[in-house]
C-alpha cells in the first residue's frame, strides 16, 4: 500500500491525484487505520488473514468483484456511491485478491483526504467511526475479500451534522486523542 494526500484537484476520481506528499505508516497507525500486505496464496489457504482474523474477532467473510462488465448498468451509480464521504459503525476490514483501488480517509483535525492505494495482497482495516470514501483506479476491477466481526453490515452513514455527533464518530475522536 501506498499512502499519500490527495491533491484535491478537479478530475477522474480514478486517477492517482498525488500531491507529492506522502504519508507514513505511523501516522495512519495513530488514525487507527492498520495495514498489512500478505501476498495472495495461490492455493486460497488464507493462513495469515485467518490469523489476523482471529486476532481482531472477525467471524465472517465474503467475497466481492467490482467490474464495469460485473455491475452493468449499475456500474457508474455504484462507485458514485462509494465516493460519497461516510463512516460505519463497525470496522471496514478488506483484503485485495486482485486488482486495485483508492481508500480515502479523513485525517483530524486537518480534514485534509490522506489516499491509499492498495493492490492485490493488501489488507487494510478502517476503525469505526472514521470518515473514508472509495473508488478503483483506472484499471477498473477489484477483487475483494471483506471481513466482519459478526453478522455484514454495510451501513454507510454520509457526512452530516449527526454524523459528527454519531456516537461511534465521537469514540473515533476520542480514541485518537482528538475532541
Amino acid at each position: 500500500m501506498r499512502a499519500y494526500y490527495f491533491d484535491d484537484l478537479p478530475g477522474d476520481q480514478r486517477l492517482l491525484h498525488d500531491s507529492g506528499k506522502p504519508m507514513d505508516d505511523t501516522t495512519l497507525q495513530l488514525m487507527g487505520v492498520l495495514h498489512w500486505h500478505i501476498p495472495v496464496p495461490a492455493d486460497e489457504t488464507y493462513v495469515e488473514v485467518d490469523a489476523v482474523a482471529r486476532e481482531r474477532g472477525y467471524k465472517n467473510r465474503d467475497v466481492i468483484t467490482i467490474t464495469k462488465e460485473g455491475l452493468g448498468d449499475l456500474y457508474e451509480s455504484k462507485l458514485k456511491s462509494f465516493y460519497e464521504e461516510h463512516m460505519h459503525e463497525d470496522e471496514e476490514i478488506r483484503y485485495i485478491l486482485e486488482g486495485s483501488g483508492f481508500f480515502d480517509v479523513r485525517e483530524h483535525p486537518s480534514d485534509s483526504w490522506i489516499r491509499c492505494h492498495l493492490d492485490a495482497g493488501d489488507l487494510m482495516v478502517l476503525p469505526a467511526g472514521i470518515y473514508h470514501r472509495f473508488t478503483l483506479d483506472e484499471k477498473n476491477v477489484i477483487k475483494a475479500m471483506r471481513l466482519f466481526q459478526d453478522e455484514p453490515k454495510w451501513t454507510p452513514y454520509n457526512r452530516a451534522e449527526a454524523t459528527d455527533v454519531n456516537p461511534y464518530r465521537l469514540e473515533y475522536l476520542r480514541s485518537i486523542s482528538v475532541n
